[in-house]
């Protein structure tokens, strides 16, 4: 595994695992929580220490579940959280701090490695006092680092300007088609990290074949193509699977670099 280090001096596991349909039945986003950890269990087993998950996600508890059941200590892993940018959890210092809490009961831990901000709205006064509570879980420890989830640049520059601690990672939608390659030169230009969740969503058959293509020289598939692509540009990835094979392939991506002719293929995708 490669390592980030965030601007806080932690470092993060470039490659972690999506977790929005776990725990869940019939696998579905919206699906009741059945308490499963059997794939988390099978990627814990495989390698993979970073997790994704989020308030939003009503899985953090089988996130949590499934690292006691793997009998290795919590130093272990990075867990990273999210905090809805809604009104029920953005009101007030109290309901920021009734998410935190909440997220911390369920992942059944006293820290979380990474907090994140799920999404921007209107009010950017607002976003700098709900980050301001945090900022103060980081003073105490209790929150490694914390970060944005969907800001462009004019959310997350204003909240560059108006924060003391600056948001370590900003978690954005890219896959091919999708790449959203201005708010991710913004963030590296501005020391936070990029992270791509569903890198492997949305991908037409079109890309699928020149991704295919271009893994043949590596004996890789085209999924193993498109997150080299983007650890390669300094982005995180959290490929999510439910399938122990694929699970693997998305580890290992080590092994091979891309060609600057094929990077640029990649990202006219």
């Amino acid at each position: 595994m490669e390592f980030v280090t965030l601007n806080t001096g932690i470092q993060l596991p470039i490659i972690g695992s999506g977790t929005n349909t776990f725990g869940k039945v019939d696998r579905a986003y919206m699906g009741a929580i059945n308490g499963d950890t059997t794939e988390l269990q099978e990627a814990i087993a495989l390698g993979y220490r970073h997790f994704d998950t989020a308030i939003a996600y009503r899985n953090e508890a089988v996130v949590g579940q499934a690292i006691k059941e793997s009998g290795l200590e919590r130093s272990e892993f990075f867990i990273t959280s999210k905090l809805p940018g809604t009104k029920e959890y953005t009101a007030d210092k109290a309901a920021v701090q009734k998410g935190v809490e909440a997220s911390l009961q369920a992942l059944d831990t006293t820290y979380i490695d990474l907090y994140l901000v799920h999404h921007p709205w209107e009010n950017l006064e607002e976003i700098v006092s709900v980050w301001q509570v945090l900022e103060e879980y980081v003073e105490q420890g209790v929150l490694k680092a914390i970060g944005v989830s969907n800001f462009e640049e004019k959310e997350l520059s204003y909240l560059l300007e108006h924060s003391r601690i600056k948001p370590a990672v900003n978690q954005v939608e890219s896959h091919p088609g999708k790449w959203n390659d201005a708010i991710i030169a913004y963030s590296l230009d501005n020391g936070v990290i990029p992270e791509a969740w569903g890198p492997l969503t949305r991908v037409s058959q079109e890309a699928q074949a020149a991704l295919t293509e271009i893994g043949t020289h590596y004996d890789k598939t085209w999924a193993q193509i498109i997150l080299r692509y983007q650890i390669e540009r300094g982005v995180i990835v959290i490929p999510k699977s439910h399938n122990k094979k694929r699970q693997a392939l998305n580890l290992e991506l080590f092994d091979f670099s891309l060609t600057d002719s094929e990077k640029a293929t990649i990202q006219a995708l």
